[in-house]
C-alpha cells in the first residue's frame, strides 16, 4: 500500500504503547528534527557523539570537517569500536549524517495512515530519514550491545558528512581505522530484504562554450552564439537510458545576458552513469566527442572538465557481505532479493578502498521530497536485520 495516498490520523507517541514506541523511534525523532544539511552537520554530529560517549565509548573524529573540498563540512567523520568478545568476523557499519538541503524545519511527527504507523515531516520540507534512519538503527544497535553485554565478534561504527555532495566524508575516511573484515551502509530508499549487488561509476562534467557576444538586432552576424553550439551538443550527445547498464543526462544550462545579445558564454552540467565502469568511460568520451564537434562547428571555444564521482562495484552472491546478509535476512524474516542500483552511496567509496561493502535498504520512501516518510514497522525490521547480521558473525 502506498501511504501517501491513505487517510493520516495524527499521533501522539505518549498514547503508544513501549512496544510501538520503541528507543530506536524515539532516537530517529529526536535525529530528524536536527537540521544537518550537507557541510552543516555539526549539530547532528555532537548529538550522536554524546550518545555513543554516554554509553562510555571512544569517539574518533577525523579532520575531514577542514580537508573536505569545497568549504569543508559540520563535522568529520565519526568513527567507534565495540572490542570483540567472541571470536567471529567483524562487522563495520555505516551511515551519513547530512540530508539535502532543507526548504524549511523539520518537525517530525507520527501519523496513523490506515494502520501503518509512519513518520513524516509537518512542515513542507524533507524529513531527513535518509539517512537519519539508518543513524538511529546504528545507534540503537550499539546501546543494545553494550547494555546487554551480549558477545559479538566486534562492531564499528562510521558516520559521514556530505554524502549527498558527493560522498566526500567517505572519501576522507582513512579505512585503516577499520578492523572489520567487511561492513554495511543502510542507503537504499527501499523494502527492507533487497540487497544491492552493483551500483554505478558516475562521472560528472562541465562543459563551458565562448562565442561572441554582438548586437541580435544590429548585428547578429558579428556574433557567435554559445548557446547555440551548446544546444546542438546536447541534442548530439546520448542521452537518457544509453543501455540497460548505462545513463546520461544535462541536468543544468545558463547562458546569455539579454535577449538583445547574442550571447557569449554558455555552461552545461552533466553526468555518465554506468554499473560497468569502461562502459562508462566509453559513453563519456561520445559526450566529448559531441561536445567538441559542435562547438568546432559554430566556432566557440570550449573548456570541459570532468570529476569521477566514484566507481562502479559489483558483488555476486557468494561475496562475503552478501551471503552475510542473505543468511542474516532470512533468519530475519525476510525473502532476500539482490538488485541493481543506479544511485552511488558511500558503499562505492568503501570498495573502491577494498573494504567490501554492501548498500542495504532503509526502508525510506519519496526521499529528498516534501512527501518524504518512513514507515515505523521500517525502522523496528532495520533493527532487527541489524542485530541478526552481528549475532550471526560470531563462530
Amino acid at each position: 500500500m502506498d501511504t501517501t495516498t491513505a487517510t493520516a490520523e495524527r499521533v501522539d507517541l505518549d498514547s503508544l504503547p513501549t512496544d510501538v514506541a520503541t528507543s530506536v523511534l524515539h532516537t530517529f525523532l529526536e535525529l530528524a528534527a536536527i537540521p544537518s544539511e550537507a557541510r552543516d552537520e555539526g549539530r547532528c554530529a555532537a548529538w550522536c557523539r554524546g550518545y555513543l560517549e554516554g554509553l562510555g565509548l571512544e569517539v574518533r573524529e577525523d579532520d575531514a570537517a577542514t580537508t573536505i573540498p569545497g568549504g569543508g563540512a559540520g563535522c568529520g567523520n565519526l568513527y567507534a569500536r565495540l572490542p570483540a568478545t567472541v571470536p567471529g568476523t567483524p562487522l563495520f557499519f555505516c551511515a551519513h549524517l547530512d540530508t539535502v538541503t532543507l526548504e524549511d524545519e523539520v518537525v517530525p511527527v507520527l501519523e496513523d495512515r490506515e494502520g501503518v504507523l509512519t513518520v513524516t515531516n509537518e512542515r513542507e520540507a524533507i524529513l531527513g530519514g535518509d539517512n537519519k534512519a539508518a543513524v538511529a538503527v546504528m545507534l540503537e544497535l550499539v546501546r543494545e550491545l553494550v547494555h546487554s553485554g551480549e558477545d559479538h565478534a566486534g562492531v564499528e561504527i562510521v558516520l559521514t558528512p556530505c554524502e549527498e555532495i558527493g560522498l566526500l566524508g567517505a572519501k576522507a575516511f582513512d579505512t585503516g581505522w577499520l578492523a572489520a573484515k567487511f561492513g554495511y551502509v543502510f542507503d537504499h530508499a527501499n523494502d527492507i530484504g533487497k540487497v544491492v549487488t552493483s551500483a554505478p561509476t558516475q562521472v560528472s562534467f562541465t562543459a563551458t562554450f565562448t562565442g561572441q557576444a554582438a548586437h541580435s538586432g544590429i548585428a547578429p552576424e558579428q556574433g557567435r552564439s554559445a548557446i547555440r553550439a551548446a544546444s546542438d551538443a546536447v541534442a548530439a550527445m546520448p542521452h537518457g537510458r544509453v543501455d540497460d547498464r548505462t545513463t546520461a543526462n544535462v541536468g543544468l544550462i545558463d547562458g546569455g545576458t539579454a535577449t538583445n545579445i547574442v550571447p557569449e558564454r554558455c555552461v552545461v552540467h552533466g553526468e555518465v552513469r554506468s554499473l560497468d565502469h569502461d562502459r562508462a568511460a566509453e559513453v563519456m568520451a561520445d559526450v566529448l566527442a559531441a561536445f567538441t564537434d559542435a562547438a568546432t562547428r559554430h566556432a566557440v571555444d570550449l573548456d570541459v572538465s570532468r570529476r569521477d564521482e566514484y566507481r562502479a562495484y559489483t558483488f555476486t552472491e557468494r561475496s562475503a557481505p552478501v551471503a552475510h546478509a542473505v543468511k542474516a535476512l532470512r533468519a530475519a524474516g525476510h525473502e532476500p532479493q539482490l538488485v541493481p542500483c543506479g544511485g552511488g552511496s558511500d558503499a562505492n567509496v568503501f570498495n573502491q578502498a577494498g573494504m567490501p561493502t554492501a548498500n542495504l535498504p532503509n526502508g525510506m520512501r519519496r526521499i529528498h521530497t516534501t512527501e518524504e516518510y518512513v514507515e515505523v514497522r521500517d525502522l523496528d525490521a532495520m533493527l532487527e536485520v541489524a542485530r541478526t547480521l552481528v549475532r550471526l558473525a560470531k563462530d
